[in-house]
């Protein structure tokens, strides 16, 4: 599943590429995907909009839309917005193989395409699932709230808050990390990097991780994101961002996939064990 880096990679190239493009119709594919909002009124809603940008919350990217041109000049009960202020926004979860790509009408439509905007300046903004996991959700917010990630945002929690989430927890830090409302956007990858940054087992309890050593993590944490970020996140699936190329950081993983090979530091083998139910790995001379 794509994580914090990798999605933030193809929100940053879809909103590059699409910022201030018009909606000019939405298509949405037949075959069985949990839609979040019915495809009908995804597609009502979506078409004539304005994208004002497109930005990451958690591992979900999110479009904030303008309204339509006829429904600006149709409104009369409510005052017009500002300039720039979203009126409805398309929440998009790619799940475990989904993605989003900005191309041309012309391009050939691959194989599980469930999603197609037609855009005014010519492209196409295609989604595209093969394990149909992922997520796709209209709001107006005239009449409900905007998408938020749960979790506290990696890339800026300060010290204080970041140990407060770990407080009294039994769980393993490993656990914690992947805990979507304790942090948004911490996968499998990026948990097991940042621990070995940081010198943490993945197993210890996290009310037992001494507040210096949380202080190490959450800096570890936030260079192993910001590095993966500027590598394009890491290729290990089917991930590609918004044009299709993969990212890099894969080729700078220190434990992540790497279970017998030599540390990178100490040349110990690399363990591997599942340790909330996912597979972890780490060094068992480096991490303490």
């Amino acid at each position: 599943m794509p994580e914090l880096p990798e999605v933030e990679t193809i929100a940053r190239g879809v909103d590059k590429r699409v910022r201030g493009d018009r909606i000019l119709q939405a298509w949405f594919s037949r075959v069985p995907q949990t839609f979040k909002t019915p495809r009908q009124r995804q597609a009502k809603g979506l078409s004539g909009c304005t994208i004002l940008s497109v930005h990451r919350a958690g591992k979900h990217i999110v479009f904030e839309l303008g309204p339509p041109a006829a429904a600006s000049k149709a409104r009369t009960t409510q005052p017009a917005p500002g300039p720039g202020v979203s009126e409805a926004q398309w929440i998009v979860h790619l799940g475990m193989t989904g993605r989003l790509l900005v191309t041309s009408p012309e391009s050939p439509v691959a194989l599980h395409t469930h999603a197609r905007l037609l855009l005014e300046s010519g492209r196409e903004l295609r989604f595209v699932d093969p394990r149909r996991f992922g997520r796709l959700e209209f709001r107006d917010l005239r009449r409900s709230a905007g998408f938020g990630a749960p979790g506290s945002e990696p890339l800026t929690i300060g010290e204080r808050e970041f140990a407060a989430l770990f407080r009294g927890r039994r769980l393993s830090i490993k656990a914690a990390l992947l805990n979507q409302e304790l942090l948004a956007g911490v996968g499998n990858i990026y948990a097991d990097e940042s621990l070995f940054q940081a010198g943490i087992r993945p197993r210890r309890r996290a009310n037992r991780v001494k507040r210096s050593e949380l202080e190490r993590l959450r800096l570890a944490l936030h260079q192993v994101l910001t590095t993966a970020i500027q590598l394009g996140g890491s290729s290990v699936s089917d991930y590609v961002g918004a044009d299709g190329e993969r990212g890099f950081f894969q080729l700078e993983h220190c434990v992540y996939q790497r279970t017998g090979e030599p540390c990178r530091r100490c040349q110990t083998p690399i363990r591997r064990v599942v340790e909330a139910g996912r597979g972890t790995h780490y060094c068992p001379k480096c991490q303490h």
